[in-house]
């Protein structure tokens, strides 16, 4: 592929990609394109195939057909660490945070990806090492700033509400520099407001980062406000794709999933 063709590719496409556990189909030759700029949401029932996709994307599956592709770099089949640095960040369902260490901590171990030092250097902590560390930990202080966390940056997260905890999770995922995130259900358990703040550090990620999003989310009224597009799953497959008003509207989508 040459370079011009890699650099209009799209940040995500995920190309026919079916996956079976024995004799159960959690994805069904599902396609999914992400474009630049967008904020792309992925919904559907329980079980319809969300999670799986975010798996078989981010390298933790490997699908038995189709393939991932990353900015036109087919990423099929790497492990999980060297899919992270091709560009893909991802937040789970829970935080997976250290909670005995701090907020600034807990971020600069997201920029662990992109650090040169080996074991032996960090041990010694001299020179080079130091420069680096300063490098990392004025990014890891930026995103502080962009989450507005300054107040709690030396807090130990265990100490943490919910909701602060979600943004310190995401704080850690923006780390890594991806050039694109997913999301998978970001919003659970958060009460109303804890809900806005963080739907308005996402649309920022988009907007003011220029990072696309991947948005798995239940919160129909969520998505219905900050997605370009909408991708539905039912029993593994692609149901239905298009705008917010599109899906609502889908006959469908409102039998599987919305009625």
């Amino acid at each position: 592929m040459s370079a011009a063709a890699e650099t209009s590719a799209a940040p995500l496409a995920v190309r026919g990609a079916t996956l079976k556990f024995g004799g159960v189909t959690a994805l069904d030759d599902v396609s999914v394109t992400v474009n630049d700029g967008e904020l792309l949401s992925i919904i559907g029932p329980n079980g319809a195939g969300k999670t799986s996709l975010l798996n078989v994307t981010a390298g933790f599956y490997r699908p038995q057909q189709g393939h991932v592709e990353l900015s036109g770099k087919d990423v099929t089949g790497l492990r999980v660490d060297q899919i992270a640095r091709s560009g893909l960040a991802r937040t789970f369902q829970g935080t997976h945070l250290f909670a005995g260490q701090t907020v600034i901590e807990n971020i600069m171990i997201g920029r662990h990806t992109l650090m040169n030092s080996n074991v032996v250097q960090a041990f010694f902590h001299f020179g080079p090492v130091m420069r680096e560390e300063a490098e990392h930990r004025k990014a890891a202080e930026e995103i502080i700033d962009f989450l507005e966390i300054e107040a709690i940056r030396n807090k130990p997260v265990g100490t943490l509400g919910y909701g602060l905890r979600k943004r310190v999770d995401l704080g850690r995922a923006l780390a890594q520099e991806p050039s694109i995130l997913m999301m998978d259900e970001p919003m659970a358990g958060m009460n109303s407001e804890e809900k806005e703040d963080l739907a308005r550090f996402i649309l920022d990620v988009r907007e003011a980062r220029k990072i696309p999003v991947v948005l798995v989310e239940h919160d129909m009224s969520v998505v219905m406000d900050l997605a370009d597009r909408v991708v539905v799953l039912d029993f593994g497959r692609v149901i239905a794709e298009g705008t917010p008003a599109e899906i609502q509207k889908n006959p469908a989508v409102i039998k599987a999933y919305l009625g």
